[in-house]
């Protein structure tokens, strides 16, 4: 069996560079890098993980627990944090809360009893269970797409990744008020969730901005799901002035409120106007075709996996909450005419990285 060694003499490096590239723990010229792979494809060579884990006492594991993989947008940062570990060496665990409080405590303490040695994971609306297990065990955790308060005495206790939510929905409202809407409603998330407190603010800053008053009644709940979507939209619907233009919170919601309007015998945009926060790949094949809210979900499971990393380089640096910028992609079932469809993205929204949560 080929040794780390026989991996060094054969491409002509030290052992300690065959570590540095098979472990990922220090940058190495990219032809060297590439000199080490070609020797341990051509000698077979494969490490002894069980054995480098008692040594190190780390197993190069990252536990994800994320809800709702069946959804596209969870399933693109599925493959964002998937990529992420491969590239930097390590292997993934992943585990589904079902964005239950009490399960997500428990698919968390079974991936710390697999010994991962950092979680990535998108938090449930009430993550109290989860934030004390992770404390009191002190496990290197990164949350993303959802964020949690930070303590009142400063910033996060966690690093945290997740996109911008107020500003793109404000941009989708006024961008609804522009074309002559006056009464346009919300289908929002689930409350507790912070992508949802987030884009209510960003809906009603939108109001504001162009001149509308918030009508609670043209919000309502559609907890983040299709049948929840469905029957928020219909209640919309239902109103004895209902809107003429319509914001879903998340694609599952948009399925759910696309239902609703083909139950209710209207078009869009002929007859209410529709746009989406989450783009999908569906989107474009929808007629008329979904304007929409893009998040980088793909880059967002990537980074979270890179400041996971971090953290576990660091323990002791301060924590993060790291914000990417969503991209508007303007087509047509706003009721604008065919022309676009191109993301445009926000990039006043791209903040900076720091140490409390905006």
């Amino acid at each position: 069996m080929a040794t780390m060694a026989d991996v060094a003499r054969s491409a002509g490096v030290s052992v300690a560079t065959v570590s540095h590239v098979l472990n990922g723990t220090r940058p190495v010229l990219p032809h060297t890098r590439q000199a080490v792979l070609d020797a341990v494809e051509e000698l077979g060579y494969t490490t002894n993980t069980l054995a480098r884990s008692l040594v190190t006492s780390r197993t190069r594991s990252i536990g994800l627990a994320v809800s709702a993989i069946s959804n596209p947008y969870f399933t693109e940062i599925l493959q964002g944090v998937e990529a992420g570990a491969l590239e930097h060496g390590y292997s993934l665990l992943i585990a589904d809360p079902h964005d239950d409080p009490e399960h997500e405590r428990k698919v968390v303490r079974l991936l710390h009893e697999r010994r991962v040695d950092g979680m990535i994971v998108a938090p449930s609306a009430d993550p109290r269970g989860l934030l004390a297990y992770l404390e009191r065990h002190d496990v290197p955790a990164v949350f993303l797409d959802r964020l949690v308060d930070a303590p009142a005495d400063g910033g996060p206790r966690f690093d945290q990744v997740c996109a911008d939510n107020a500003e793109p929905t404000s941009r989708l409202v006024t961008h609804l008020a522009v074309l002559g809407h006056r009464r346009i409603g919300l289908v929002a998330g689930r409350p507790g969730f912070s992508t949802t407190s987030e884009r209510i603010t960003g809906y009603r800053t939108g109001l504001a901005f162009a001149g509308l008053p918030y009508d609670e009644r043209l919000l309502v709940h559609g907890d983040s799901e299709t049948a929840g979507g469905e029957e928020a939209a219909a209640a919309l619907l239902s109103l004895a002035v209902p809107p003429t233009a319509m914001i879903t919170g998340n694609n599952a919601m948009t399925i759910g409120a696309l239902r609703a309007l083909r139950a209710g015998g209207l078009s869009v945009p002929g007859d209410i106007a529709l746009c989406c926060f989450d783009d999908f790949a569906w989107a474009d094949l929808f007629s008329p075709r979904l304007t929409a809210i893009a998040q980088p979900s793909k880059e967002i499971g990537a980074r979270a996996v890179r400041v996971l990393l971090e953290r576990l380089a660091e323990p002791d640096r301060p924590a993060r909450t790291v914000r990417l910028p969503s991209a508007f992609v303007h087509r047509t079932s706003c009721g604008c005419p065919e022309e676009s469809g191109q993301p445009v993205r926000f990039e006043q929204s791209a903040q900076p990285e720091r140490g409390t949560v905006a």
